[in-house]
């Protein structure tokens, strides 16, 4: 596991006037965001390197990419974050060694630290996703999983994958939120946090509420958010980006519409409680409940609901040129 000894180091504290700088530069805003955020994403976001996030990479993959001749030679995860998406889809069999890149030094960190734990092979650079240093030719696969809506320029990002992939190369970004999905998350995510503070206050439930200075913490992180997140996209809008870019057999798919309505109140309720409230009932009861309405949309809903109406957008796409 290396990163370059040249990579700047983490600042997981930003000091006030970093952040009021940030407020007026979006990519400022993405690395202290996510600096501060690196050591805790993965308890935030229940993330783990285990059977069951195997599975959901496995399934995000394949849903939008279909059968593939497997495994991938080199594989780069753009945006890696804590290296969720690439670390498990190399678990699953999906690419044999991989590169993590992220604009968050502290994400880069965490995210080799996961793939030396799990003994893979992955090297990482503190990278902007508009200008990849990596060679041309360089990658058989690209993935990324809730990078899109960071990026200002995202056809620019995308030329830059479709440069470092190899002729006939394929991309699989996932995770990206649709504008009507983002639309009634963002609203149930700010009703359930409104809710759960606001009840915590009573003295019966007082130890069902975290600390004031971790919840103004929360606050301060949603405000950055606003500034961190830059986008959200309409499928077929989505798909043009991608044709514009280069690519050739672009497809999106959206998932989530029922899940979604669930899944978003879960995760603001398991942020705003302290987490020894919610022991293993709680958490069979998540991830079943949203494995059985996330079989619902696909079964049922994917036939009657406009593919915009659901929360993620899913796009892949293959690089002109390849030879037999």
């Amino acid at each position: 596991m290396s990163a370059s000894p040249t990579d700047p180091t983490p600042n997981p504290h930003a000091t006030a006037e970093e952040v009021e700088a940030a407020m007026q530069d979006t990519k400022l805003a993405q690395v202290l965001y996510h600096d501060w955020e690196a050591e805790t994403y993965d308890e935030k976001w229940s993330i783990s390197y285990d059977e069951r996030c195997i599975d959901y990479a496995r399934g995000r993959f394949d849903g939008v990419a279909g059968d593939q001749p497997l495994p991938y030679e080199r594989a780069l995860e753009l945006g890696c974050g804590t290296g969720f998406f690439l670390l498990n889809l190399m678990q699953g069999g999906v690419a044999k060694t991989g590169s993590v890149t992220d604009l968050s030094p502290g994400m880069v960190k965490v995210a080799l630290r996961n793939a030396e734990n799990l003994g893979l092979p992955v090297d990482g650079r503190v990278a902007d996703a508009e200008t990849i240093p990596y060679d041309d030719d360089t990658f058989d696969l690209v993935v990324g999983h809730a990078v899109l809506h960071h990026i200002p320029d995202v056809e620019q990002s995308l030329r830059e994958v479709l440069r470092v992939l190899k002729p006939g190369g394929r991309f699989v970004f996932a995770g990206e939120p649709t504008t009507v999905g983002n639309f009634y998350a963002r609203w149930l995510g700010r009703a359930t946090w409104a809710a759960t503070t606001n009840i915590t206050k009573l003295p019966f439930l007082s130890d069902w509420r975290r600390p004031q200075a971790e919840l103004d913490e929360s606050s301060r992180a949603a405000a950055l958010e606003a500034v961190v997140d830059l986008h959200t996209f309409d499928p077929t809008d989505l798909e043009n980006i991608a044709k514009s870019a280069g690519a050739v057999e672009v497809k999106a798919k959206t998932e989530e519409f029922a899940a979604a309505l669930l899944g978003w109140p879960v995760r603001t309720f398991e942020a705003a409680v302290p987490p020894e409230k919610l022991g293993w009932g709680w958490a069979r009861f998540a991830f079943g409940s949203w494995k059985s309405l996330s079989w619902i949309d696909e079964k049922v809903l994917h036939r009657v609901v406009p593919r915009g109406f659901f929360y993620n957008v899913m796009v892949t796409g293959v690089k002109p040129g390849a030879t037999d």
